[in-house]
């Protein structure tokens, strides 16, 4: 791992840029660029060498409530999926459904793999697995799918304004 040339990847140092602001200066500094791109928490968590419930999954999804669309985005431990019905009920939302990689990035100036929890043209309605609280350290992407940086449970619902909540649905990660 290098820390980052923020010059190479604009979206990253927009990240960057995004925590310094937020006070999260440790987490700015922390920012990693991997050898190899890592697009899901099993490549992130080999690559760091960590359990894949301490990555943090940004999964954006799209949501609708009657005749609105917009983005809902779900800071998930990587050891278990979400539940877009659970994601609903918990948003009030009458629907919730899968995001294409054009969607993902009008809404948050990221690609698949390397969205960030801050960093979008606007902030997105954010949900935060409260999973990752097991995790002393939390790994979340930076911008791009080679970037990570550290951050905790408690700094991932400070910096994006998020509501706390267990978003796996029954039988997932080892619940009833």
């Amino acid at each position: 791992m290098s820390t980052i040339d923020q010059s190479g990847h604009p979206s990253v140092a927009k990240v960057a840029a995004a925590l310094a602001e937020a006070g999260q200066q440790a987490a700015a500094d922390g920012i990693r660029i991997l050898p190899a791109e890592v697009r899901t928490a099993a490549q992130a968590a080999e690559a760091l060498g960590v359990e894949v419930g301490a990555i943090a999954n940004s999964l954006v999804f799209r949501s609708r409530t009657g005749d609105t669309e917009t983005a809902l985005l779900a800071l998930t431990s990587g050891s278990h999926r979400a539940d877009t019905g659970l994601l609903a009920s918990l948003t009030g939302a009458d629907e919730i459904g899968k995001a294409d990689a054009d969607f993902v990035r009008a809404h948050t100036g990221q690609p698949i793999g390397g969205v960030a929890p801050v960093g979008h043209p606007k902030a997105l309605t954010t949900l935060v697995d409260t999973a990752l609280r097991a995790h002393e350290v939390v790994w979340a992407a930076a911008g791009h799918p080679k970037s990570v940086y550290p951050t905790t449970f408690a700094g991932l619902v400070s910096l994006t304004g998020g509501t706390p909540a267990d978003v796996a649905g029954d039988g997932q990660d080892g619940r009833p």
